[in-house]
């Protein structure tokens, strides 16, 4: 830490003056040692481009001594992700090639195992596109006919993530790099801080069942309070939270000792309070419920574009919401899908696990039941579940995505090492801590460069592999384009995994595919 390495050098040196001026005098030789060492720790201090070295200086060498003795140490011992096998730490490693702007390039071919199962890969066309004839920033419209002020979004931003569980620090540089590079940041349901506001970057403003920032004492949903905060030009879109990735179903815990002033009031709760984040929302409780909601929203932010999150669960549930759609003729301009196995927030394990739809299972659920009802051209879907890649983003395209959130991806490229020090407040990259002797070590003018690098390069890549395809827009991404090894001797391609449902066949009763029948007979617009 910055703190002992300061007490360190100062007792070294006076200990070794004092000794030699008192006892034995050849003990000033001793400076010869030291005067290196005391030189790297303070330059270490100084410098803004390595997080773990300014938190840690002289010792937090050690990590970067361990990467240059890849891949039979550092791999193994440190980057190995529960199942030994290398996928994780690759992909890690090219956030942060990319973050930094060097090259991103491998050298004797790919680093998978092309044979084992459940790997993924698209067929290129020998009627290829050269890359830097298609658009290069390719962007989405979020706004349907009831939307006043429509956003232009990019096909990649940053996903929910509060302050309170990122630093102050994190959340100015992730903001900082969405103004650079004109992507969204997310807030999280935390809501909006003054570290959202400094850099100016586009915000979309999400709250969830504890309604921060949006509340009344006694924790209900206030109009006037989210009017308030909605009439931000900086906010662009609204996104109501009713399930995470991380934990669906599960509410949360705001503990008395990290309710701080600074976040009582971003939050507006009382201080030193345990605060609770139900698992439901209070604003309404049925399907009919939400989509007055959502008109209400609509109206209270003056035509902005609202929208809500889920992990997808019931999908009679889903179902049911569309009838309420259809029934009141209001449709959110989008809707943010989640997975299961997605999520940066502390979780109970048997939630992370093995509850919530997995990514590719729930995004193409919604995209499908949407298409059924004839109702997806009023809305947009935005895909959140580990979206680290240009091809993460193609594959997600695939299944009905019309843009991609990235949490994990954003957070490696701010210098998180998943040290999965998160729930412990102990982060020593100054990520996920509010421990200001951490915190300070992110250095916001550096990491949120890195921030803008790593979405534009991902968004580089992605137009490339459009080209490669033989495509000239995302909107041409079928799936047809992404196939996966089921087995040694099998391959099957996603359209074959995930069949397309015909669209408006949900609005028939005759028409409704066999293995729907039962969801849609549960679906009722007046209960989940």
């Amino acid at each position: 830490m910055r703190n002992e390495f300061l007490v360190f050098a100062f007792l070294s040196l006076g200990i070794l003056l004092l000794g030699a001026y008192f006892f034995w005098p050849p003990l000033i030789w001793g400076l010869v040692l030291l005067a290196p060492v005391l030189g790297l720790g303070f330059y270490d201090m100084v410098q803004t481009r390595h997080t773990v070295m300014r938190n840690f200086p002289v010792f937090g060498r050690g990590r970067y001594v361990l990467e240059e003795l890849r891949p039979k140490l550092y791999q193994y011992f440190i980057e190995s992700d529960t199942n030994g096998r290398p996928i994780n730490r690759i992909y890690r490693s090219v956030v942060y090639q990319r973050a930094k702007k060097v090259r991103d390039t491998t050298p004797f071919g790919t680093q998978l195992d092309l044979y084992r199962e459940g790997y993924e890969w698209l067929n290129h066309s020998i009627a290829a596109k050269d890359a830097h004839d298609l658009v290069q920033d390719p962007r989405v419209t979020v706004g349907n006919a009831a939307c006043r002020q429509p956003y232009s979004a990019s096909l990649l931003n940053v996903s929910a993530m509060s302050f309170g569980s990122l630093s102050k620090n994190a959340i100015m540089a992730l903001n900082g790099g969405a103004e650079m590079g004109g992507f969204a940041h997310n807030t999280g349901e935390g809501g909006i801080s003054p570290y959202h506001e400094k850099h100016n970057g586009d915000l979309i403003y999400q709250f969830g069942t504890g309604y921060f920032g949006c509340r009344t004492p006694d924790g209900q949903f206030s109009p006037e309070a989210f009017a308030e905060r909605a009439a931000s030009p900086q906010v662009k879109m609204i996104e109501v939270k009713l399930s995470q990735g991380a934990k669906p179903g599960h509410g949360g815990i705001l503990p008395a000792a990290k309710n701080t002033p600074e976040i009582a009031k971003i939050r507006g709760v009382k201080v030193g309070t345990s605060v609770l984040s139900p698992p439901g929302h209070k604003a309404f409780s049925t399907p009919q419920g939400l989509v007055a909601f959502i008109g209400q929203l609509r109206e209270l932010s003056e035509g902005k574009p609202v929208g809500f999150k889920l992990c997808m669960g019931s999908r009679s549930e889903f179902m049911a919401i569309c009838k309420a759609m259809i029934e009141a003729d209001i449709y959110p301009d989008f809707i943010a899908v989640d997975g299961g196995e997605g999520g940066t927030g502390a979780a109970p394990p048997e939630f992370s696990n093995s509850v919530g739809m997995p990514f590719r299972e729930g995004l193409a659920t919604a995209y499908d039941i949407l298409h059924g009802f004839g109702i997806k051209q009023h809305i947009k879907l935005f895909a959140s579940g580990k979206i680290l890649t240009g091809f993460h983003m193609f594959r997600a395209f695939a299944l009905g995505a019309d843009a991609c959130y990235s949490a994990r991806a954003m957070m490696l490229a701010l210098g998180c090492i998943q040290a999965l020090e998160c729930n412990k407040n102990n982060c020593p990259t100054g990520v996920a801590t509010q421990r200001p002797e951490l915190v300070q070590g992110l250095v916001v003018s550096d990491k949120k460069v890195r921030v803008a690098n790593f979405q534009q390069e991902t968004i580089k890549n992605f137009v490339e592999l459009l080209g490669a395809a033989g495509l000239e827009h995302p909107g041409q991404i079928t799936r047809h384009h992404i196939y996966r090894r089921i087995s040694m001797h099998e391959v099957r391609r996603y359209s074959d995994l995930y069949p397309e449902m015909p669209e408006g066949c949900l609005r028939d009763e005759h028409m409704i595919p066999a293995d729907w029948q039962m969801d849609w007979k549960m679906a009722r617009a007046d209960r989940f």
